[in-house]
């Protein structure tokens, strides 16, 4: 099914890819580990990838970016939700998902996914592409001056797409990275979008272009303001409690994750999202007053950032 318009996006995606892995490898002092692999025949997905990881750095515990460009003869049905006329189509997807799990509590987790889907309708019509991205934030500890930062580099990126662009997607952000079963927001946000097909193909190409070239700009600052913070054992046992949080948002919430699993991803890839150590308590609540408190207060809430 391979064309132009994916080969373009394909070359873009593994530039974008090595691109932010030599910034945080600069930061860190230590490399990305680097998985090339490919799909093995009689496997339900056909394609390729290459997956770049971070183990046990002194900036990031954790750092997962990779990529993947993968073919399938039907969509699941995690893609086919809001395109019921695709349901059963062969398709090709190919992404670049990243998340990085900091070690200093102070430094917040960040996550970004890029993609494309293409689809060939089974009624014969050409294919149909569309594209879903964004990026978010999720702080142990909040600071106001990260957040604004963070909301005002992806509005600025969005802004020649048209000024609706960014409320949109930051409602839609905001509205995705909630953990439903508990009423609680996963982070401070940031923007998200899926099946964007609305600018047609340039339009989107270049759009997603933007939010992934947006990126380094939006944390890198974030990152190099907190990394020397001093922390202790509280600090850190409550960023394990949070990190919990998250590892439930990738199980229970993510179409990404579901998308993966469900069409028979490479499953050491797609977990590449998962925190090296994490804990669970019953019913733990911070202690009134606290910076912990402050967090669900003040920062684990839908706000206007600009």
């Amino acid at each position: 099914m391979s064309h132009a318009p994916t080969t373009a996006m394909r070359e873009y995606l593994l530039g974008l890819q090595q691109r932010i892995t030599c910034a945080i490898s600069e930061i860190d002092g230590h490399a990305f580990l680097s998985d090339g692999w490919q799909k093995q025949p009689g496997e339900a997905l056909q394609g390729n990838g290459i997956t770049q990881i971070l183990e046990d750095g002194p900036v990031f515990e954790r750092a997962g970016c990779g990529f993947s460009h993968v073919s399938g003869p039907k969509l699941p049905p995690s893609a086919t939700q809001h395109r019921p006329e695709l349901s059963g189509a062969p398709f090709e997807a190919l992404g670049v998902s990243l998340v990085f799990h900091p070690r200093n509590p102070y430094v917040p987790t960040v996550h970004l996914n890029v993609r494309m889907i293409t689809a060939s309708p089974l009624n014969g019509a050409g294919p149909v592409s569309w594209f879903g991205g964004g990026m978010d934030l999720t702080p142990y500890y909040g600071f106001e001056e990260d957040a604004i930062h963070f909301h005002r580099t992806c509005a600025q990126a969005l802004q020649p797409f048209g000024s609706d662009k960014y409320p949109r997607f930051k409602a839609w952000c905001d509205e995705y990275f909630c953990n439903k079963h508990r009423n609680e927001q996963r982070g401070i946000g940031g923007v998200f979008y899926d099946d964007f097909s609305e600018l047609g193909f340039d339009g989107g190409f270049a759009m997603t272009q933007a939010v992934g070239d947006a990126f380094l700009h939006a944390y890198l600052p974030i990152v190099q303001r907190r990394l020397h913070t001093a922390y202790g054992e509280r600090e850190r046992q409550f960023q394990l409690y949070r990190r919990g949080r998250y590892v439930e948002f990738n199980l229970v919430w993510d179409r990404g994750t579901h998308f993966g699993l469900q069409s028979g991803g490479r499953t050491e890839s797609i977990l590449l999202s998962m925190p090296p150590l994490v804990r669970w308590a019953y019913n733990e609540r911070p202690a009134p007053g606290s910076p912990e408190q402050r967090l669900y207060q003040e920062f684990l809430v839908r706000r206007d950032w600009l």
